[in-house]
């Protein structure tokens, strides 16, 4: 009695634990589920600040982010292995294409603003730089300066080409690193540079970076006569943000393609909400719903 009374308890035992290692399957909803994403790495940190307070309003929603520069997440995206993308761009019509022969819809939402800084030695005299200026140095005309981006497949660097119109840049004048930090870790200890990133890296919580960015200024940027922005000498500030006035502006937007009512249409939907958007606020990137006008600067669009 007592030998079967023992087999009885490890068997619901064994039970017990099994059941406990079964792993919960979460619904897949606006609020909950497994989204993966990826995220274009100049607006990696507004993305990731989203993501932590919607994780905290919906604890069942969890997210699978990978942070790369533009051109190393684009064949996941148009291979279909991921189908949410964050990027400072439209799709052109070459990569819509990827998707609407599969009769996908594309589901693009703006719910930021940003604006790309050009910063400088704390050191230099120079406190200013004009858009001719910043095209001339890129189309390889003679220029005592020179520019250093934040990685040569990144977002930064395709917008600068299509503003140059050119398909690549000259052997001399223009660099790249790695990353925006280490852009800005170079800026700081050269003064020989211009460095290019995305403005949410001088505007947004780095606590690791505060040694280097205190040895940083941003330039104010004067756009090319006709258009706006051309008056006077503009810094990348969230008013002249939202007011539109700075030269180097861009969309932030969120592209889903699952081709389903989910996580991807939730989160989407929560960033242009007004708690997503007091995130972009507090940022010092433009709201969406504070901006007047649409900014697009792509090939295709």
């Amino acid at each position: 009695m007592k030998n079967i009374l023992l087999i009885f308890c490890v068997l619901a035992l064994l039970l017990s634990c099994k059941r406990k290692n079964k792993p919960v399957v979460v619904k897949e909803t606006r609020t909950s589920g497994t989204l993966k994403i990826l995220v274009d790495e100049s607006v990696g940190q507004i993305v990731q600040d989203q993501i932590d307070i919607f994780s905290l309003d919906y604890p069942d929603a969890k997210f699978q982010t990978t942070v790369k520069p533009e051109e190393k997440l684009l064949p996941a995206f148009l291979n279909d292995s991921v189908r949410v993308i964050v990027l400072p761009r439209l799709l052109t019509k070459a990569e819509e294409k990827y998707y609407n022969q599969r009769g996908i819809k594309i589901n693009t939402s703006r719910f930021a603003v940003d604006g790309i800084a050009l910063i400088t030695n704390k050191s230099n005299i120079d406190s200013t730089i004009n858009v001719k200026e910043v095209i001339d140095i890129l189309q390889g005309k003679k220029s005592d300066k020179k520019l250093v981006f934040d990685n040569a497949y990144s977002s930064t660097f395709q917008y600068f080409k299509t503003l140059a119109n050119i398909k690549q840049f000259p052997a001399t004048g223009v660099y790249s690193k790695n990353s925006s930090k280490e852009v800005i870790k170079l800026i700081a200890e050269d003064k020989n540079f211009i460095g290019i990133l995305g403005v949410n890296w001088i505007t947004g919580k780095h606590a690791e970076m505060s040694e280097y960015l205190s040895q940083i200024k941003v330039l104010g940027v004067k756009n090319v006569k006709g258009k706006v922005g051309d008056d006077q000498f503009y810094k990348p500030t969230q008013d002249n943000l939202i007011n539109g006035v700075y030269p180097f502006l861009r969309n932030i937007n969120i592209i889903d393609c699952e081709g389903r009512d989910g996580l991807g249409t939730g989160f989407a939907t929560w960033l242009r909400s007004q708690r997503g958007q007091l995130i972009v606020l507090k940022s010092g990137l433009g709201p969406h719903k504070l901006m007047p006008r649409q900014i697009n600067l792509t090939k295709g669009n």
